[in-house]
């Protein structure tokens, strides 16, 4: 579905400076690195999903990590399971704030350096550390999987995007040494659907939308998914959270009608509050993409 097509007046578009000099030092970093550690949303493992990662990093060790597993049902991660092994790839779903898949990256790391360092011995050559590169989208939770690996906080990590500025390599152990990156995007979303899920998930900066146009669009997209999903999301999160049926509305009046049910009329607080009810997972166990096909 494409959920833009009430909001293409209102292109989102965010690329802060600390991104692009970001960048540039990853790129020149990523000469150093074995294996790449992508990490995605998994609410919305597409469209966390930056076009340039592949060409970036081709001919090294990738292990993709949809992080925040807790917040999309177990019937979603099998489905995505199941269409990324069609693609040839093997997810692995984290849970970085309360260490919920960690040991099987760990796990997939140590794999890694196995195979880098018996190839070093092929060559004569001596074992050394596997480097490690986290690269993903603002906010994604890279900060929270490091900390986990590490099992203390050695890095920066808030939920809200662009709170890692610097790159920083961190020891992890005398196998693994990780590089600590600042959340990457593309210079331009063309992709405007995946920027409003970006803005909906708070993985891009706030400065970027109105919160009033991205949470409408947020009730649109669930009405969408209720309406093509059968038992794979919650029922009717919106009426269950807040007494108050969407079925039959667009998102624009869903939210005047919030605004008037519970916070005086208010618009702005009502699309604040949807926004974040759903970031803490308090509407339920959304996704808000389906597997293609």
């Amino acid at each position: 579905m494409a959920i833009t097509q009430n909001y293409r007046l209102n292109v989102i578009q965010w690329y802060p400076g600390h991104i692009a000099k970001a960048e540039k030092k990853l790129k020149e970093q990523l000469k150093r690195v074995d294996v790449v550690f992508e990490v995605r949303d998994a609410r919305i493992p597409l469209a966390t999903h930056h076009p340039q990662i592949g060409e970036w990093v081709e001919g090294k060790t990738r292990v993709l990590i949809l992080n925040r597993v807790d917040m999309i049902t177990p019937q979603m991660r099998s489905l995505w399971i199941d269409w990324f092994k069609r693609q040839g790839e093997v997810p692995y779903f984290t849970n970085a704030q309360h260490g919920k898949g960690i040991a099987e990256v760990a796990r997939a790391a140590q794999a890694a350096g196995v195979e880098l360092n018996q190839r070093r011995s092929d060559r004569g050559m001596l074992p050394r550390p596997v480097r490690a590169v986290v690269i993903g989208f603002p906010n994604v939770g890279k900060s929270a999987l490091i900390n986990r690996l590490l099992g203390r906080r050695v890095v920066e990590s808030a939920a809200r995007p662009g709170v890692t500025r610097q790159l920083r390599w961190v020891r992890i152990s005398e196998h693994l040494e990780l590089l600590d990156a600042p959340g990457v995007i593309p210079l331009r979303l063309e992709d405007q659907d995946a920027a409003l899920k970006l803005a909906i998930c708070d993985d891009i900066g706030e400065a970027s939308y109105d919160n009033q146009l991205v949470a409408a669009a947020l009730v649109d997209l669930f009405n969408y998914l209720e309406a093509v999903t059968t038992d794979l999301l919650p029922k009717k999160p919106l009426q269950s959270r807040y007494q108050l049926d969407s079925t039959s509305d667009t998102g624009d009046t869903y939210l005047h009608a919030l605004a008037e049910h519970r916070y005086k009329g208010d618009v702005e607080r009502a699309a604040r509050q949807l926004l974040t009810d759903f970031r803490k997972g308090l509407l339920g166990e959304m996704s808000l993409e389906l597997p293609p096909n």
